[in-house]
């Protein structure tokens, strides 16, 4: 089993900027691709950026392309979203997930949620 806990969320205003953070634990994520996706109010979850095990491959949707980097530090067992320039259409609860690049490619675990809110 995975658990996985996201955190930094909060509230800035539009062009500001966010670190996301997600820490797993529970056992290696060797060969686990990590994921961010984020659910806005009266929509369904959307994917946002993912990255393989090594880091050296990325993958984002195109309504977050040079605005957000995600990354990983393996040592830690920690994924990150930096999120920057940021819209009020970015508003949403954001969540890590997290599944076995070898096993199809549906989302095994995920965390809790992190609300990230941006004013206009």
């Amino acid at each position: 089993q995975v658990q996985l806990v996201e955190s930094g969320g909060g509230l800035v205003q539009a062009g500001g900027s966010l670190r996301l953070s997600c820490a797993a634990s529970g056992r290696t994520l060797r060969d686990y691709v990590m994921g961010w996706f984020r659910q806005a109010p009266g929509k369904e979850r959307e994917f946002v950026a993912e990255i393989s095990w090594s880091g050296a491959g990325t993958l984002y949707a195109d309504s977050v392309k040079g605005r957000f980097t995600i990354s990983r530090d393996n040592a830690k067992n920690t994924v990150y979203l930096q999120m920057n320039s940021l819209k009020p259409e970015d508003t949403a609860v954001y969540y890590c997930g997290a599944r076995n690049a070898y096993v199809g490619n549906k989302y095994d675990y995920w965390g809790q949620g992190t609300q990230v809110t941006i004013s206009s």
